[in-house]
C-alpha cells in the first residue's frame, strides 16, 4: 500500500528531533511540555506519510533507524534554515543589513558624506552600501526606478515621484598648478579668472563645471576657454599641473593633494548638497542611512561658522 500523502509540518520536526534527541517520546514529550501519546501519535503520522519506520520501540524508549538518521540531518538542516531566515528577516526589516546603492557627486575623500559613511558603516556593519558616481542625468532616472536608493547632488533639485533634503554646503575651490600667479592669493575672485584656460572632464562632473564657468564668466562679459578631456579626476589634475590650465572643485575633494596641484577658494561661492530619493522607496536600510544624514546635516547646520 502506497503511503498516504504527508504535509510536513515544523512541529514534526521538532517533535521528531526532541525523541531522537532522548530517545523516548515520555521524555521529549516532557521537555516540549506535550504528552507522551502526543509526540507518538505525531511521529506515526509522520512514518505513515513518508512511508519508513524512523524509531523501534522497546521498553526502555526508541531507537532511531537508518532511515531516520538520514531524516533526522534533513529536519535539522531545515530548522536551522528556518531560524536563520526569520533571524535575518528581522535584520532586514529593522534595515541592520541589506544593501544601501547610493549615488554620489561629491568626493568620499573628505567633508559631509564621509563623515557620513564612515559612521554608517560603523553603525551597521552588515549593511552593503554600493556607489554609483554621476550627475543629475544619471542619477534621477535610476532614482525614479529604484536602481539608485539614494543619491548626494548639487540643487536645489525638483524631480517628479522623488523628495529631497538639503544636507550641507561645500565652498568652491579652483585648483591650479603650484607656479600659476593666482597660487599667491589667498582666495580667488571671479575677475581673476578672465583670460585663463581651463579644463574639464567629459564626465561627471565635468559637464556641471563647464555650465558653472560659462554662466559665471559670461556675466563679466568673458567666453572663457574650457578644454574637455576624455579621462577621470586623477588624470585631469595631471593635465592641470603639466598644462598650466584650472579648474574648479568642491571642498571635499582637496584633501586629496596631486604633485604641482595646489587649491585656492574661490570668492564666496558655496554649493549646496542635497539627498534626492525616491518617495516610493521603503528599503529599511536605506530609510536608516537617511534619518542619519538628516541627523548630521542638521548637526552641522547649528556649529558656529
Amino acid at each position: 500500500m502506497a503511503p498516504r500523502p504527508c504535509s510536513i509540518e515544523l512541529r514534526h520536526l521538532r517533535y521528531f528531533i526532541a525523541a531522537a534527541d532522548h530517545g523516548s517520546f515520555r521524555k521529549a514529550g516532557a521537555a516540549l511540555q506535550l504528552t507522551e501519546s502526543a509526540i507518538s501519535r505525531r511521529i506515526r503520522d509522520l512514518e505513515d506519510g513518508i512511508g519508513v519506520s524512523l524509531f523501534t520501540r522497546h521498553s526502555g524508549g526508541v531507537r532511531i533507524t537508518a532511515a531516520g538518521r538520514q531524516l533526522l540531518t534533513f529536519a535539522i538542516g531545515a530548522l536551522d534554515q528556518v531560524e536563520q531566515a526569520r533571524f535575518g528577516g528581522g535584520l532586514l526589516g529593522r534595515g541592520e543589513t541589506g544593501a544601501v546603492r547610493i549615488g554620489v557627486f561629491s568626493s568620499l575623500a573628505s567633508g559631509f558624506l564621509s563623515e557620513l559613511i564612515q559612521s554608517f558603516a560603523s553603525k551597521h556593519p552588515d549593511v552593503r552600501l554600493k556607489f554609483v558616481e554621476g550627475g543629475v542625468s544619471e542619477h534621477l532616472p535610476a532614482l525614479r526606478q529604484q536602481r539608485l536608493d539614494i543619491a548626494f547632488l548639487t540643487g536645489p533639485l525638483q524631480a517628479d515621484g522623488c523628495d529631497s533634503a538639503h544636507l550641507w554646503d561645500e565652498r568652491v575651490f579652483v585648483a591650479m598648478p603650484k607656479n600659476c600667479p593666482l597660487a599667491h592669493c589667498r582666495r580667488v575672485d571671479w575677475s581673476d579668472l578672465r583670460g585663463r584656460n581651463f579644463v574639464v572632464s567629459e564626465a561627471q562632473p565635468g559637464p556641471e563645471i563647464h555650465d558653472y564657468l560659462v554662466k559665471h564668466l559670461s556675466a563679466l562679459g568673458y567666453s572663457p576657454c574650457i578644454e574637455k578631456q576624455a579621462v577621470h579626476r586623477d588624470t585631469l589634475m595631471q593635465i592641470v599641473a603639466l598644462r598650466s590650465a584650472l579648474t574648479l572643485t568642491s571642498e571635499a575633494t582637496v584633501a586629496t593633494q596631486f604633485p604641482g596641484v595646489t587649491y585656492r577658494p574661490l570668492a564666496d561661492d558655496v554649493l549646496p548638497f542635497f539627498a534626492i530619493w525616491s518617495a516610493a522607496n521603503d528599503n529599511p536600510a536605506f530609510r536608516r542611512l537617511l534619518s542619519l544624514a538628516r541627523k548630521l546635516g542638521q548637526q552641522r547646520s547649528e556649529r558656529p561658522s
